[in-house]
């Protein structure tokens, strides 16, 4: 058992993912800010940290087996960046078409298209992949009055109310399966683009919504873009680890369970060992925080969020390999295809400094909600179901020179209809019972590296709060 000196207080940190290490780092910070007496332990259970961020550097190519970038709109990251002092390493994508492939059909995504959504109306009315009747149809959205958003509802159904059907099948759902890996039609609108429901509320129209914000963005010079580190995501990684020196951090050791003893909070370990800690952030997958409070059956409402396995395939081939005549950065596929993969990026248009010259690298994702089947087969028979993708996407003729398969299991939770009521209710229950205990992570408020990195300086500043009773330092 660890003992703390009588005037320090301890916070732990349970998981060591983007978010956890986030936590920790602002904890720190803002103890020595505020000069509070504070001791931070981060315990991850694996043998590494980072989670899904884990950056491959071999013969001179950066592989990112997870996320390759952030879209970074608030400064978020940034922020954090500067101060790790690695701000300098950022480096922005090379811009690039994108191409969805429906049936047997590779087209471009329409110019100007905002997850699938249409915003310049010449280049959509001019896009093959629509036919004229379904692009009356999404035009309908620019005439019809403005949709009930008052309460939540289904992503897929508030879309088709505005669009129609062709146009969410073979342009919105495409675009909205890459960063969320989920079927539409289950997923919460407020809980997975509220912005769509702000747009609507506001304008009547999604359209004109968007065309709107997209002109003051661009007129502020503050338009989104994707953006990585020059050596790899996992520099943030890096940066964060060697930057907690106030912290003492446990690799492969779990934490097993939390319980009260008197006044402070007790953390069982896997060895058998305990830790008495004054404050908790739990940043775990919400289905293993569940299991540390399982004696007191509290966060049951959290087991209602379902989650997806999914798959990168990174595959590096000699430079001339894609013999199909084909401009763009990256592509997703509709549902309406015989294809298994979901998308796949060129990483070397759109990274280009991550990849030798002579060497292209494609970069396939694989798992779709309700099919996640293929993820399950062996390294060999992945690599068999993308190279047979390939060579009917982009007429790839050869094989590859190397191949990274990655499998993430249970880790993309989905935000269904509900989902803002089923974490309410976990962490009110939570605070109810531990008061210097808080929840964090991509199960709860946002699956994007940003959303992760808010929520782990926001859980960071109210755990200090309450066990030192200090305003709030957000």
């Amino acid at each position: 058992m660890i003992d703390v000196t009588e005037q320090k207080r301890r916070v732990a940190v349970i998981g060591g993912g983007i978010t956890g290490l986030t936590a920790a780092f602002y904890l720190q910070q803002q103890a020595k800010d505020q000069k509070l007496p504070l001791e931070i332990v981060l315990i991850e259970a694996t043998h590494r940290l980072g989670g899904k961020i884990q950056t491959v550097r071999k013969d001179n190519f950066i592989i990112e087996r997870g996320p390759d970038s952030f879209f970074e709109r608030d400064q978020i990251v940034k922020e954090l960046a500067k101060q790790l002092g690695i701000d300098n390493q950022l480096i922005s994508n090379v811009p690039g078409k994108t191409y969805v492939a429906v049936n047997k059909q590779i087209s471009p995504i329409p110019d100007g298209s905002i997850l699938g959504i249409p915003t310049k109306m010449l280049p959509f009315a001019k896009s093959d992949i629509i036919s004229w009747s379904g692009k009356v149809r999404a035009a309908c959205d620019l005439l019809l009055p403005p949709s009930n958003v008052k309460e939540d509802q289904s992503l897929g159904g508030f879309l088709r109310k505005r669009f129609g059907e062709e146009v969410v099948e073979n342009l919105i759902e495409p675009s909205v399966s890459v960063a969320y890996s989920g079927d539409i039609d289950q997923l919460s609108l407020h809980e997975t683009i509220p912005t769509l429901a702000k747009v609507c509320r506001e304008h009547r129209s999604i359209i004109k919504g968007i065309q709107k914000e997209n002109n003051q963005l661009e007129e502020g010079k503050l338009k989104p873009t994707s953006y990585t580190f020059e050596n790899g995501l996992d520099s943030l990684i890096i940066a964060l680890e060697k930057s907690l020196e106030m912290a003492i951090i446990y690799k492969g050791v779990r934490v097993e369970s939390i319980s009260k003893v008197q006044d402070r909070i007790m953390l069982l370990l896997n060895n058998q060992n305990a830790i008495p800690v004054d404050g908790v952030i739990v940043a775990t997958p919400h289905y293993a925080a569940t299991k540390l409070f399982s004696k007191e059956g509290l966060l049951k409402s959290l087991l209602k969020i379902p989650v997806n396995t999914i798959a990168t395939v990174s595959m590096v081939f000699p430079k001339d390999a894609i013999k199909k005549k084909f401009d763009g950065n990256g592509l997703v596929v509709s549902r309406n295809s015989d294809y298994s993969i979901t998308a796949c990026s060129l990483t070397h248009r759109k990274w280009p400094h991550t990849i030798p010259e002579d060497y292209i690298l494609l970069k396939s994702y694989l798992g779709r909600s309700g099919d996640e089947s293929v993820v399950e087969l062996s390294d060999n028979e992945i690599e068999k179901v993308v190279l047979q993708d390939l060579q009917g996407m982009l007429k790839v003729d050869e094989k590859p020179i190397n191949t990274i398969v990655s499998r993430f299991k249970d880790a993309m939770p989905q935000y269904t209809i509900g989902h803002r009521d089923r974490v309410d209710q976990a962490k009110k229950e939570l605070h109810a019972a531990y008061p210097t205990v808080r929840l964090a992570g991509n199960s709860y408020e946002g699956i994007r590296l940003t959303d992760c990195i808010a929520q782990g300086k926001k859980t960071a500043t109210e755990v200090l709060a309450s066990i030192f009773q200090t305003e709030l330092y957000l």
